[in-house]
């Protein structure tokens, strides 16, 4: 084989291992899943069989807690987003000024999307705000009563979210890139103009950014939709359900209820279908307030 022939042949034999891996571990399950969502499938059953749509029939028609789960997956994707998104953009906002050791707050405000949602962490949330945890002592100590976070669903939902906008380094270094990239020419126009600190912050620094805005929430969205930690190991779904994700049911099914994997298949599918149709949503609505500088 000549030099030529070699040249030729080399990218593909660089790129096949991707490939393989892509065709195995992404487009596999993908397409599988999609098969197992129409047949009646669990493991070490002998009597798996096609039913077309009865998984999604019963899906809609008859499993409350399917509902349940649905509506509190909803809301913990409109509690936590917009909860994320304002608290790292005010972050950066103020980090974004020349500060003394700003450099340090920077580090210290990443930390913990390093440490993230891991089991460790979530345990250590879940003690802080038990009836006797560390939050109500404070409150108690200052001269209020005991709070009890997790039979209250609202609360419950709400501790949730705390711990998932806890996690917002890797947002707010994005929002700070962004902010660093806003010309200081139109800072100073407005302030020629008269403006306020305010006035160009929403009239300036807010329309620039809008891509980085779209970027940062289509992605704390899909991130949201696929929380598992904060509802399994804090509230198990309690109480009745109010912050049972999606997530949770999906896996419970699949691996400890009867290990009914069609119909986890088809729980996924419609997951699934909830991200892409929402995020297809904010992409089409982005054209109306979303600037782009070309």
């Amino acid at each position: 084989m000549n030099d030529m022939s070699n040249r030729r042949i080399a990218p593909y034999i660089f790129i096949t291992p991707w490939v393989l891996g892509f065709l195995i571990f992404r487009v596999y399950p993908f397409v599988n899943s999609f098969r197992l969502s129409f047949m009646r499938y669990r493991l070490m059953s002998t009597n798996n069989r096609f039913i077309g749509l009865d998984n999604y029939v019963r899906m809609l028609t008859d499993d409350p807690v399917f509902s349940k789960s649905f509506w509190a997956t909803i809301k913990y994707v409109i509690l936590t987003v917009p909860l994320v998104l304002v608290f790292s953009l005010f972050i950066a906002f103020i980090l974004n000024f020349k500060l003394k050791g700003v450099n340090f707050f920077r580090t210290a405000y990443y930390i913990p999307s390093i440490l993230g949602g891991n089991v460790a962490i979530v345990t250590l949330w879940k003690f802080l705000f038990e009836t006797r945890g560390l939050v109500n002592q404070i409150i108690t100590n200052l001269g209020g009563q005991q709070v009890r976070w997790y039979t209250d669903p609202n609360l419950a939902m709400l501790v949730m979210s705390l711990l998932r906008s806890w996690q917002f380094g890797s947002t707010m270094v994005i929002f700070l890139a962004a902010l660093q990239n806003v010309p200081r020419s139109l800072y100073e126009a407005g302030a020629i103009d008269g403006a306020t600190k305010f006035r160009m912050f929403f009239a300036i620094t807010i329309p620039i950014i809008t891509p980085v805005i779209l970027f940062n929430f289509v992605m704390r969205t899909i991130n949201a939709f696929q929380e598992f930690n904060s509802s399994y190991l804090i509230t198990q779904g309690r109480p009745n359900y109010s912050t049972y994700l999606l997530n949770v049911y999906i896996y419970e099914t699949a691996f400890r209820r009867n290990l009914n994997m069609g119909y986890a298949a088809a729980l996924s599918w419609v997951l699934f279908l909830l991200i892409m149709i929402l995020t297809m949503s904010v992409f089409r609505s982005s054209k109306y307030w979303v600037h782009y500088s070309d």
